[in-house]
């Protein structure tokens, strides 16, 4: 039975096929060198990276008329570390125009949440305004993991590659990640459980920064979710539908 990852990777492949590699690059190499996300997440205490998220396959709508760039105030306002934007757009509602908007409106370092299958969404990325994109195990081959990886320090982004496993944790090991996020949410259901972070932790030792990520509803959430020894956490719902999103912030941050 397809998936709903396998529904949205075809969507993907076929978005990335539109997209002109080499017109994405040289849009790319003539932006300003984004501030690093890496050093954004592994300041002392729990950092927040918040996320502009509009709708998702498992949740439906969250906020459709969602406001980009007054929500990346917000957050920044808040003390977030970093922001998260979404830009699949069948999905999860998103577009590459809410990631610029959030750029514009924030100096905070930028995570591209997309499906990265093509070399050309990370300098995509770049050109974007991003400082960061994901990889995401479950859905790279081995050797595409590597090259995606060897491509975003090319292009000087970061990469977070998220894991849902054991074998996935040591699989983005292996191929040199830096930064590992796990995901609570199993990728195939879109079932949540933060036990699935704390039971990964002890198996990332080998990366420079660790982030939880979905899930995390409460300044208790965050609070389990530091104690597992992550570095930050990744919240999106639960800050799209506070009526004070900043306030929410400040309380992960000081769980």
């Amino acid at each position: 039975m397809t998936s709903i990852l396998d529904t949205i990777l075809t969507d993907t492949r076929a978005r990335a096929a539109r997209l002109d590699a080499r017109a994405v690059r040289e849009r790319a190499e003539r932006q300003v060198r984004p501030r690093s996300f890496l050093d954004a997440l592994i300041r002392p205490g729990l950092g927040v990276v918040a996320e502009v998220k509009r709708r998702s396959p498992s949740r439906g709508a969250i906020d459709l008329g969602l406001d980009p760039a007054l929500q990346a105030r917000r957050y920044t306002a808040g003390g977030a570390v970093a922001i998260s934007v979404l830009t699949e757009p069948v999905h999860f509602g998103g577009s590459d125009a809410d990631l610029e908007a959030v750029a514009a409106a924030t100096g905070r370092p930028i995570l591209r949440k997309d499906f990265t299958v093509d070399e050309a969404q990370v300098w995509e990325a770049r050109a974007l305004g991003a400082a960061a994109v994901l990889l995401i195990v479950a859905a790279v081959t081995p050797r595409e993991l590597r090259r995606f990886l060897d491509v975003a320090d090319n292009a000087h982004v970061d990469a977070i590659v998220e894991v849902h496993s054991a074998d996935e944790a040591r699989a983005a090991l292996e191929a040199g990640a830096r930064i590992i996020g796990v995901n609570n949410r199993d990728l195939a259901t879109f079932e949540v459980d933060l036990a699935v972070a704390e039971s990964i932790a002890p198996l990332l030792d080998g990366c420079d920064a660790r982030v939880a990520e979905s899930g995390i509803w409460s300044p208790e959430d965050a609070q389990r979710m530091g104690d597992a020894g992550y570095d930050a956490v990744l919240v999106g719902e639960a800050l799209v539908r506070s009526a004070d999103p900043g306030s929410l912030i400040a309380e992960f941050s000081g769980a």
